[in-house]
């Protein structure tokens, strides 16, 4: 196993300042920094216990058979959170409207 490389582990316990993962014969921490570029209010937004995750490997310790791993390098949401509003582009709106919008214009002239 290699920095950089990309593996699955299994969560096994969530404390305060990260989570611990097991990947093969390996044991790995994912460090709250490692989860997102934002604020973090709880590493329970992210995984679970149990849960299968895909990771990336930041640091080897082979001497001890330790990983540091990276959650949001290969889980990243961007931008905003919530439905993007659908606007519809184009004349169709002006071509609707114009008729009326010449006929107040119209209007409006006759009465001064």
């Amino acid at each position: 196993m290699k920095t950089g490389d990309i593996v699955y582990g299994i969560i096994t316990k969530i404390v305060g300042y990260g989570a611990f993962v097991v990947v093969d014969d390996y044991n790995g921490l994912i460090h709250i920094s490692e989860f997102s570029d934002g604020y973090v209010r709880s590493i329970s937004d992210f995984v679970k216990v149990g849960e299968k995750v895909k990771l990336r490997v930041v640091e080897v310790e082979e001497e001890n058979k330790r990983l540091k791993l990276s959650y949001k390098s290969l889980n990243k949401t961007r931008g905003v959170k919530g439905d993007i509003p659908h606007y519809q582009l184009g004349f169709k709106t002006l071509r609707d409207h114009l008729p009326q919008f010449i006929q107040d214009q119209l209007k409006g002239e006759t009465n001064e």
